[in-house]
């Protein structure tokens, strides 16, 4: 088999990448280790920056986005007993959109098969090599069948465990890591949302977060310690736990029921760089993991496929410069993402390390977030998304 354009991974990166680059007239088949129903059970995120949104948009696969997703024009802070709101349209004249990563996926997957276009899944022991050469291959197992794909460039869009970034020669990586003391218990059930933007809590037994996914579908979050288990947590030790964390009005508010989906995700700060190698290009999570407090991982693997399809778009037009920047384009975006995320994840958890002084400096600080209009508005620039 010879393609252009060989990705690994069918997650919303790489099926976001298939789809700009189909509309740019560039050949790519998509090799994925996992069943579809595999790909559309990850229970991920679902805030879209504008910019994710226009790039769907280019992708002609944002019809039941726009149909169904939530504008939202800011977010709320709660601490102190008390909330305080982030206008983002105010402030940055920009908004997020609300649809989950879910259905992102499958608005893709909708697309990609509508357009007769090749994904192999279910690919056993997939290897990726020649990429340092002219001649790159994906190779898998199928049915037991060894099976080969020629092609020009390998995008690895196949996530942090993926095979991509482990087939670079380790003295050609740097890592950057910092892997944090706590993670998110998450919750998701069929009731309407507590509010209809998300709550940021900032609270003495741990940060929580109210969330949604639909009108009807809603999304919550409490801190949990890094070595805690799901089976520790029924649906009513959760609802409990949670309207602790929330302000009374709230509290009041929240509407429960049985548990649609409960998990625990660690939280970490990961890059490695650079993110091209010869013939082989990282996106998405392969490159690069934030922690979800700023809502940027989904948005972050959108934004670098985006310069990555318009980059091989160029090279078939005789053009090489976005190929020759791709890694210091994106990167550049990254780190303004991992700052901006470690920064948010630092003010609105607990950490027991810092004692009562760093928990009275995170005090202060939001205090002074929300008081001054240059702060709100550093916030809502970086949440709404910085231009690409």
């Amino acid at each position: 088999m010879r393609t252009q354009v060989a990705i690994v991974g069918a997650g919303p990166a790489g099926l976001l990448l298939g789809a700009l680059l189909q509309r740019s007239g560039v050949d790519a088949v998509i090799v994925e280790q996992r069943s579809p129903d595999y790909v559309l059970g990850r229970i991920r995120a679902g805030v879209l920056e504008q910019t994710t949104v226009g790039l769907l948009d280019q992708a002609g696969v944002s019809a039941r986005l726009h149909a169904e997703g939530l504008q939202h024009g800011g977010i709320e802070l709660s601490f102190g007993g008390a909330r305080h709101r982030i206008d983002f349209q105010g402030l940055t004249g920009k908004h997020v959109t609300v649809y989950g990563q879910t259905e992102v996926t499958r608005d893709l997957m909708d697309a990609r098969r509508a357009h007769g276009l090749v994904t192999h899944y279910e690919a056993d022991e997939v290897r990726v090599q020649g990429f340092d050469g002219t001649r790159p291959q994906v190779l898998w197992r199928q049915a037991g069948a060894e099976q080969r794909l020629d092609c020009d460039f390998i995008a690895g869009c196949d996530g942090f465990h993926g095979v991509c970034r482990p087939s670079v020669p380790a003295s050609a990586l740097q890592v950057f890591e910092r892997v944090y003391s706590f993670g998110w218990l998450g919750l998701l059930c069929e009731t309407p949302p507590v509010s209809h933007e998300l709550i940021y809590s900032n609270h003495p037994r741990g940060f929580s977060l109210c969330s949604m996914r639909s009108p009807t579908r809603s999304r919550y979050y409490l801190q949990c310690a890094s070595d805690d288990r799901v089976e520790r947590w029924s649906d009513q030790a959760f609802w409990d736990e949670l309207r602790r964390r929330l302000d009374p009005d709230v509290a009041a508010r929240l509407v429960t029921g049985p548990a649609l989906e409960k998990s625990i995700a660690p939280l970490r700060s990961f890059v490695a760089e650079p993110m091209r190698f010869g013939r082989l290009f990282l996106a998405g999570d392969a490159a690069h993991i934030v922690p979800p407090t700023g809502a940027k991982g989904l948005n972050l693997a959108a934004s670098d496929v985006g310069l990555l399809a318009r980059a091989l778009a160029d090279h078939y037009a005789g053009d090489d410069h976005g190929i020759e920047t791709y890694s210091e384009r994106c990167l550049r975006r990254v780190w303004r993402a991992e700052r901006f995320s470690w920064w948010f994840t630092s003010l609105m958890h607990r950490f027991p390390e810092t004692g009562e002084f760093g928990q009275r400096m995170q005090m202060a600080e939001l205090d002074y977030l929300v008081s001054s209009q240059a702060a709100s508005t550093a916030l809502a620039e970086n949440y709404v998304g910085l231009p690409l």
